[in-house]
């Protein structure tokens, strides 16, 4: 460079320095955790967003507690799906298959633990365009806490599922947006069709999981982010083996029927979009939706928080320097995701009270009430 040049500014997309291994945090939990994955395959309905897929192909992935920490650890994504969430995201500041070297906490494969009809469980549906793996630092914390956890890939719904036979299936979802109304409430739909299906294949009688004899099947419930929080509702009212649910951060789209939603739910949400009386209408669902929910609820917002907070996505940014900086740090909108989704299950599947649900607490002075619990149903 000649000596009369001015230094060209430093990309501020591009991380001064980046860890060696992206890592989730370590589940809070006294059990190790395993994982396992498995395809299935509903052959009773066509694929919704594909014509000529004559059947609905899923991939899911388990957590659950496991006998020992012993053994390799599970990969995050393979470095193709690393690559096309990344470029989804419009992110080039980064070597494309970065997110495949993130550190997990589970055992691949690990045997579980647990007695028979004893193991609540816990399905997991993430934000639309983004893989189920993007759930894993909630998923392995629940599972160290005793529970079995699903995530389930909504095929052509995000960034990109691989299947056993190496086929990657993108968004083809998204083509199919813009043709007109009812979109939101087609997905919201087609989730709550998946998560009954994945039950059937958990608890039917004939299950695809060889320990699913763990799992206590009057104790399900059902978290999801963005329009998986969505989902959630959706599928508490499609699907009454569900016993209780949480949207986190999600505008919701299934109408509730004039009787009401009886089943316990929780919102949780950044504080900027989800506080009452915003006025935005993709937002206000949450106000219209309220009146209607007439068994426990709580509705909750977090301060300082972004979309991504409430995900891996918000942690694994911003070890990496990239995307966007929220003002609440990643690993605390971690704990805060984590505890009090932690605190719900435990209350409403394991009968166990929980203080961090009745009232604000001196410990999360980040977590507003939007509805003060005592007037609380």
């Amino acid at each position: 460079m000649n000596s009369a040049e001015t230094p060209a500014a430093p990309d501020p997309r591009v991380p001064s320095a980046m860890p060696d291994t992206p890592y989730l945090p370590e589940p809070t939990g006294r059990h190790a955790v395993g994982t396992t994955s498995r395809y299935l395959k509903d052959s009773s309905r066509p694929d919704p967003w594909v014509a000529g897929v004559d059947a609905r192909e899923l991939m899911v992935s388990l957590w659950y507690p496991a006998v020992s920490a012993d053994g390799d650890r599970a990969p995050y994504l393979t470095a193709r799906e690393s690559e096309l969430l990344l470029a989804d995201s419009g992110i080039t500041s980064v070597p494309g298959a970065v997110l495949s070297t993130t550190r997990t906490n589970a055992v691949a494969d690990a045997r579980p633990v647990g007695r028979e009809r004893t193991l609540p469980l816990v399905v997991l549906s993430p934000g639309f365009t983004k893989p189920r793996a993007t759930l894993t630092a909630l998923a392995e914390d629940l599972a160290s806490n005793g529970c079995v956890v699903v995530a389930i890939d909504h095929t052509y719904e995000n960034s990109a599922t691989t299947f056993p036979d190496g086929r990657v299936t993108t968004c083809r979802a998204r083509e199919t947006r813009a043709r007109g109304a009812g979109f939101w409430e087609k997905v919201v739909a087609g989730r709550a069709a998946d998560v009954s299906f994945v039950l059937d294949e958990l608890t039917g009688a004939h299950p695809t999981w060889p320990y699913a004899a763990l799992i206590d099947p009057a104790r399900i419930a059902m978290v999801g982010h963005s329009i998986g929080g969505a989902s959630s509702i959706a599928a508490l009212l499609a699907d009454p083996r569900i016993r209780a649910g949480i949207n986190i951060d999600g505008s919701t789209h299934a109408p509730i029927p004039a009787g009401g939603l009886a089943r316990p739910l929780l919102l949780l949400g950044k504080r900027s979009a989800h506080s009452p009386g915003i006025g935005k209408a993709t937002e206000a669902t949450w106000e219209r939706d309220w009146t209607l929910l007439t068994g426990w609820r709580r509705w909750l917002v977090v301060t300082g928080a972004l979309h991504v907070s409430f995900t891996d996505l918000g942690l694994l940014a911003g070890q990496l320097g990239i995307g966007p900086r929220a003002e609440l740090p990643a690993a605390r909108a971690m704990d805060i995701t984590r505890d009090h989704v932690r605190a719900f299950v435990d209350l409403h599947l394991c009968g166990t009270p929980q203080p961090l649900l009745d009232r604000p607490s001196a410990n999360y002075p980040e977590v507003t009430y939007a509805q003060p619990a005592e007037s609380a149903h």
